[in-house]
């Protein structure tokens, strides 16, 4: 069969809201990537066949096809083409998967996949929002799906709030579970495991030019007290703003290439893509789909849980990744080990990238074989990749 590589994948590190990205264009996030992915494989910029990136809030200065703004802001010719694709908080993810299926096919031999998204600049929910404005109609008010589904807006944060209790997540799990994606965010950087992914950038800060090369959502001094004392996001729930995933800025890309560019071109791979799926769930749970997803990929490779060495399922919300260790038996020391997007930020379109740069550079460090990623989806959606470390 077909494979697919990862040689290599990078990151900015994420900007918090109106933090240090929040001026810098998309486009420019976007190129910031794919320059870095150029420079670090010494690859002649014509080789690039697609460029294909997540973004979520596809409106202003998201629209326009992403993927090619920024492959004009970038070093990329001018006949590399690109695509910009939506499947929500898995698009990055998503990315990685029409890459990895254009080589295994035969069709492509190098394409960059990854994502960018500037929530600084673009909030999460612009796109209905702005067209509320201008007296459109929203996307769940059709007759068709309205009558099969009466009086649901498929809230995230009620999705969040249905797996803690499907699941039998306790609030004191979650303020713990937020208080851990600090703590091992902050042992990550102080070990240096962030440096093969992110890609510093220099930029303005008030009126001073300063490196970005640290995820600026980061709470060193996080304090579990004090987040036990945090009021829910909503009277009589269990999420509260430490364990909702962090608004971001920032990218990621991969390069993902065929064994016959791997070949040719000398490459060394950073991991092998073992398998990938893709699921839908209840779009009422909204965010269960990560469960059936890991279910999927174990039963068409035949792997169990103990063969993952490592596994990232993205804290949208912290009731996700819980529901899921408690789902799927999962060891949770091997969880989120560098800490998640409670601590380090979810750059909705990007974020399926950047957790595999995570994933990939972790699984080496450890030199284990097998490793997952898992994301949950708007509407009930989810993508599952297992990746192999070939450097053992």
């Amino acid at each position: 069969m077909a494979a697919a590589y990862i040689v290599d994948a990078v990151r900015t590190a994420g900007g918090r809201r109106n933090g240090r990205l929040s001026q810098v264009s998309p486009a420019d996030l976007g190129a910031v990537v794919i320059d870095a992915l150029l420079e670090r494989n010494d690859i002649d910029p014509a080789l690039i066949e697609d460029v294909i990136f997540g973004c979520v809030s596809q409106i202003g200065p998201q629209t326009f096809n992403l993927a090619r703004t920024s492959i004009l802001a970038s070093r990329l010719p001018v006949d590399v083409p690109g695509v910009t694709i939506d499947r929500q908080c898995g698009s990055g993810q998503q990315a990685i998967h029409f890459a990895a299926q254009a080589v295994m096919s035969g069709n492509q031999d190098v394409v960059i996949a990854g994502g960018a998204e500037n929530m600084s600049m673009t909030p999460i929910g612009s796109p209905m929002d702005l067209a509320a404005k201008a007296g459109m109609r929203q996307p769940f008010d059709g007759k068709a799906i309205s009558e099969r589904y009466p009086g649901q807006d498929f809230s995230q944060f009620m999705g969040a709030e249905r797996m803690a209790q499907k699941y039998k997540v306790s609030r004191d799990e979650l303020d713990e579970f937020a208080y851990q994606s600090h703590m091992k965010g902050a042992a990550a950087y102080d070990a240096d495991r962030f440096a093969d992914e992110i890609i510093p950038m220099t930029v303005e800060v008030e009126g001073k030019q300063v490196v970005h090369d640290v995820d600026e959502g980061l709470r060193r001094n996080a304090d579990l007290d004090a987040i036990k004392g945090l009021e829910p996001l909503q009277e009589g729930g269990l999420i509260t703003a430490a364990s909702a995933s962090q608004i971001c800025d920032g990218s990621a890309a991969t390069l993902v290439v065929s064994e016959r560019a791997l070949k040719k071109f000398g490459f060394t791979p950073l991991a092998k893509i073992h398998d990938m799926v893709v699921v839908g769930s209840d779009p009422t749970m909204v965010l269960e789909g990560p469960i059936p997803a890991t279910h999927k990929i174990l039963q068409r490779t035949g792997l169990k849980m103990d063969d993952l060495a490592v596994y990232e399922v993205n804290e949208a919300f912290g009731s996700v990744p819980l529901a899921w260790q408690k789902a799927l038996g999962a060891d949770l020391e091997r969880l989120n080990v560098n800490g998640g997007a409670q601590a380090l930020g979810h750059p909705l379109g990007a974020t399926g990238a950047k957790l595999m740069a995570t994933l990939a550079y972790e699984l080496r460090r450890r030199k284990q074989r097998y490793g997952l990623l898992a994301i949950c989806e708007g509407l009930g959606t989810a993508n599952a990749t297992i990746i192999e470390n070939l450097q053992l």
